[in-house]
């Protein structure tokens, strides 16, 4: 019983994780951080979209607006000419109008389809700006949602940054990898690909940053999206959308200045040739020339 009482209390032993698993987890938490400013980088598409329409609404206001107006006074000249002469106006023009018979009744007619047809005006031009107004509220508000969930976004990304900014810290004891820029050979190429694999290449060593384009910073498709640019191309700036911006193409097809996308969409590269791309990869790292296989491509694509 002293024995037991005495003796030394057992503690359970737990190994500090190796930093092979430190790297796996950081890698994971990178690839979970880029999905999510993929996914922002798509909500500042469909803002600007939105922008986009808001504009366009309120300059068709004010022509609308004018007709309305005009539209506005063929009624109040049709409503004042029926309170003038009551329901007689029409028998009158029977009665006392020039001509036949037959040409009264075709005067009478045209008078009839000439105010049907400023009614009809009035009403569709009425409608017509109606509906414009309830379309530009409905913009505004989507619009006003839109900055408010990007911004909601925005945090998140930052917190998960600083996040991961700490694992980096604790595995490698800094949180960025610092790059250089590349003072080697670019090779030579016809065309808008040369252009783009060029931009590419002198994008090397500038940092990872979410939702860029550059010049300071980059993330993945806003770095496919500017070297495209330089070659006077456009493509929208979210590595899923440029999947559907670009012609598919197979891994034997493949030349420089094609797109290579990872993770379904979730990710896109630069090829330059010879089995290597250039890419922004992660938050605290450069942009980078690797092999394409670093990771497993899930598509390739060609620049329209």
């Amino acid at each position: 019983m002293a024995l037991a009482l005495t003796g030394p209390a057992v503690t359970a032993a737990h190994a500090e994780p190796s930093k092979t698993e430190i790297t796996k987890k950081i890698a994971k938490a990178s690839d979970d951080l880029e999905d999510v400013v993929e996914s922002y980088n798509g909500m500042k598409i469909d803002l600007n979209k939105t922008k986009a329409d808001q504009v366009a609404l309120t300059k068709s206001l004010g022509p609308a607006k004018e007709v309305l107006k005009v539209a506005q006074a063929e009624m109040g000249q049709i409503a004042n000419k029926a309170y003038q002469q009551g329901d007689i106006g029409a028998m009158n023009v029977m009665l006392e109008g020039s001509g036949t018979l037959m040409d009264r009744i075709g005067m009478l007619d045209q008078l009839t389809r000439d105010r049907q047809r400023k009614i009809d005006n009035y009403t569709a031009t009425t409608q017509n700006y109606d509906t414009r107004q309830a379309a530009l509220k409905t913009a505004q508000n989507k619009q006003n949602a839109q900055l408010n969930e990007l911004a909601k976004r925005k945090k998140k990304i930052e917190n998960d940054i600083k996040k991961l900014y700490a694992m980096r810290t604790a595995a490698y004891g800094t949180p960025t990898k610092s790059g250089s820029k590349y003072s080697g050979p670019i090779p030579q190429i016809a065309g808008s690909a040369g252009k783009a694999v060029s931009f590419a290449y002198n994008a090397i060593g500038v940092m990872y940053k979410f939702g860029a384009d550059g010049p300071n910073g980059y993330d993945c498709s806003g770095l496919t999206s500017a070297a495209w640019r330089a070659a006077g191309k456009s493509l929208p700036h979210k590595a899923s959308a440029q999947i559907s911006a670009t012609t598919p193409i197979s891994k034997g097809d493949l030349k420089a200045g094609d797109l290579i996308f990872f993770r379904n969409g979730g990710h896109v590269g630069l090829y330059v040739g010879g089995g290597m791309m250039i890419d922004a990869y992660r938050t605290g790292e450069p942009v980078t020339k690797r092999s394409m296989n670093s990771m497993t491509p899930t598509g390739y694509g060609r620049v329209k």
